[in-house]
């Protein structure tokens, strides 16, 4: 079976966006600061709902946050 990594530009986007805390994103998301760092160090997936209100934070397409690639096991 093939394994889906999935990898972020929340970092990036962070910078651009006036540097932005991660907190101050979380709070923007209604998430906890501990899982805005989990999904930015890609160690945790952000469910469907939250990885749309980061795009949306951003002003972004969910694309632009989110990338997958797929590898094999």
């Amino acid at each position: 079976m093939k394994k889906l990594k999935i990898k972020n530009n929340i970092r990036t986007l962070r910078f651009f966006a006036n540097e932005i805390t991660q907190q101050q994103l979380a709070e923007k998301v209604g998430a906890s600061r501990q899982t805005i760092v989990a999904v930015e160090a890609g160690k945790y997936t952000p469910s469907l709902e939250l990885a749309f209100r980061i795009a949306d934070a951003f002003g972004v397409k969910i694309n632009e946050v989110f990338e997958h690639e797929t590898e094999e096991n």
